[in-house]
C-alpha cells in the first residue's frame, strides 16, 4: 500500500506528479479525510459535497475515487463532472452547500494533477485553515464505518453562472471582435458560454480539451505562452486578446497592438467600478508589484490594503477586511458577493469590455492613461537555497524600506520589488517596477543576477 506523501499538501491546494505523487488511493484517502474534517465543524449536519473536475487525462480516474471516498464517508457528492473552478464556486457558493473539492492542477504540466478545497461559501481551504488536518487524518488512515452517501449529478451549473454574471449588472456592450486562447483547457466551456449572450464576435485559439496540453502550456504568466495570442490579435485586428490559464481562474489581457495589459491595470478598472457602486469600499491586492493599483483605488476613494500571494490567502483576508472586490498579480480577480468570495473571471470579462465600449477608442489608447510605471513581470529562477538569497538580497538592498510580508519586498524611492519563494513550485520568484524603463531594466538585471550567481 502506497504511503501519502505529506508533500503534496500546499499552501493553497493539493498538488502532485501522477500517479507518483498522487493516485486514485491518495484521493479515496483525501476525500474520506476531507468529510472527516467537515463532519468535525459540522457535527450534526447531512453534508453535501460539490465535485468538479478539469479535462486532465489522470482527472475521470481521480476524480471517481474522491468521490467514492466522499460518499464512503457518509456524505453526498454533487457531481458537477468538467468544469471550470469558478463555475465550481459557484455552484458550492450559490446553491448553499456545504463545500466542494475541484481536481485540478491548474496551470502546471500535463502530468501533474490536484485538488483546489473549500467549505461553505466556497472559503477557501489552505495548509493553515485546514489542509494540515485532512493531511494528518489521511496520514493516519482511522476512518469509520458508516452508511454511505448518493451521488446526485447536477447539470446546468455553467449556464446559471453565465445567468448570474450577465445579471450581476446593467452591462451595455458594443460590438467589437475578441481573440481568446483557452490552452485547450477548461476556459473553452466558459468562454464559449459567455460569448454567445455577447454581441462579440469571439476568435477561438485551442479552444479543444485536451489535457496533454498540445500547443503549449496553461499558464499565461509566462510570456512564450501568450505570443501566439498576441500575433492572433495582429493578424485578426481584433480589439482585445484574452490568455486564460488551466482551471480558467486566472485571465489576462491583451490590447489592439498585442500588447500585454499590466494585470495591476486590470484591477485597478474593476475597482473603479466596484467603487463607483460602492463608494469607499476597501479593495485588496496582493504584495506584488503593481503600484498603479493602489494608485487607482485611492483616486476613486477606495481604502487599499495589501496581502500574501495565492488565491485562498488573499480571499480569506478580504474577507477579513470585508473587501467587496481583490485582485492578484497573477490573474486572479475575487468578489465578495452575497452568497460567497471567489474568482469572477466572466463579469471581470464583461466590466472590461464595458469600459472599452464606454471609452470607444483603441485599447492601446486607453491604457497609456495608467501607463505610470514600469513592471518587469514575474520570473522565476531555480535556486539551491531560496532562504540564503532572500537573506543576501536583504543585505544587499539594506537602504530600502525592507516588508516581509511574503518572502521580502523592499521599496526604495524609483523602484521597489519582491522576492519571494512560490508556494507550487521550487522557484524564486522576482517582480520589480520602476519609475523608468531603464531602471526597471537595470535593476532586474543587476538582481537576476543575484539570484542566479
Amino acid at each position: 500500500m502506497k504511503q501519502l506523501d505529506p508533500k503534496i499538501f500546499k499552501a493553497y491546494d493539493i498538488r502532485g506528479i501522477y500517479p507518483k505523487q498522487l493516485n486514485e488511493e491518495d484521493m479515496y484517502k483525501i476525500g474520506r479525510a476531507y468529510v472527516q474534517f467537515l463532519r468535525e465543524e459540522n457535527p450534526d449536519k447531512e453534508l453535501n459535497i460539490v465535485v468538479g473536475r478539469d479535462m486532465r487525462l489522470s482527472s475521470p480516474a481521480l476524480s471517481e475515487s474522491l468521490i467514492k471516498g466522499i460518499i464512503d464517508s457518509g456524505a453526498n457528492v454533487i457531481d458537477i463532472g468538467l468544469t471550470s473552478t469558478p463555475t465550481f464556486y459557484f455552484a458550492v457558493a450559490s446553491l448553499g452547500y456545504d463545500g466542494g473539492m475541484q481536481v485540478s492542477a491548474s496551470h502546471n504540466p500535463p502530468e501533474w494533477n490536484g485538488i483546489k478545497a473549500v467549505r461553505a461559501r466556497a472559503y477557501p481551504i489552505g495548509l493553515d485553515t485546514g489542509f494540515s488536518e485532512i493531511r494528518d487524518i489521511a496520514l493516519k488512515g482511522d476512518f469509520p464505518e458508516c452508511e454511505k452517501g448518493t451521488i446526485i449529478k447536477k447539470e446546468k451549473v455553467l449556464q446559471e453562472a453565465v445567468k448570474y454574471s450577465m445579471n450581476y449588472y446593467n452591462f451595455n456592450i458594443k460590438p467589437m471582435k475578441v481573440v481568446v486562447d483557452v490552452a485547450n483547457a477548461m476556459g473553452s466551456l466558459d468562454i464559449e458560454a459567455l460569448f454567445k449572450e455577447l454581441p462579440c464576435e469571439l476568435i477561438k485559439m485551442n479552444f479543444d480539451l485536451d489535457g496533454t496540453f498540445p500547443v503549449h502550456q496553461a499558464d499565461p504568466m509566462q510570456a512564450k505562452n501568450v505570443e501566439d495570442l498576441k500575433k492572433k490579435v495582429l493578424e485578426e485586428n481584433a480589439d482585445l486578446g484574452i490568455a486564460v490559464d488551466g482551471d480558467a481562474d486566472r485571465f489576462f489581457f491583451v490590447d489592439n497592438k498585442g500588447e500585454l495589459i499590466e494585470p495591476g491595470i486590470t484591477r485597478g478598472l474593476i475597482s473603479r467600478y466596484v467603487l463607483k457602486q460602492n463608494p469607499g469600499a476597501t479593495i485588496g491586492y496582493d504584495i506584488r508589484p503593481g503600484r498603479i493599483t493602489r494608485d487607482m483605488i485611492e483616486d476613486n476613494g477606495g481604502k487599499p490594503f495589501v496581502t500574501r500571494v495565492g488565491h485562498s490567502l488573499i480571499k480569506a483576508k478580504s474577507i477579513e477586511e470585508n473587501a467587496v472586490f481583490s485582485g492578484e498579480s497573477s490573474g486572479h480577480f475575487m468578489l465578495n458577493t452575497s452568497h460567497g468570495a471567489y474568482e469572477v473571471p466572466m463579469i471581470v470579462i464583461l466590466r472590461i469590455l464595458e469600459f472599452i465600449s464606454e471609452k470607444n477608442m483603441p485599447v492601446s489608447e486607453i491604457m497609456k492613461l495608467y501607463d505610470r510605471y514600469f513592471n518587469s513581470g514575474e520570473i522565476n529562477s531555480k535556486v539551491e537555497d531560496p532562504d540564503e538569497k532572500i537573506r543576501l538580497i536583504t543585505e544587499e538592498y539594506n537602504q530600502g524600506k525592507t516588508l516581509f510580508l511574503d518572502g521580502v519586498d523592499i521599496f526604495y524611492p524609483d523602484f521597489w520589488f519582491v522576492v519571494r519563494k512560490s508556494n507550487t513550485e521550487p522557484l524564486l520568484r522576482l517582480v520589480l517596477e520602476a519609475n523608468t524603463k531603464e531602471i526597471m531594466e537595470e535593476k532586474r538585471d543587476e538582481l537576476l543576477r543575484l539570484i542566479r550567481e
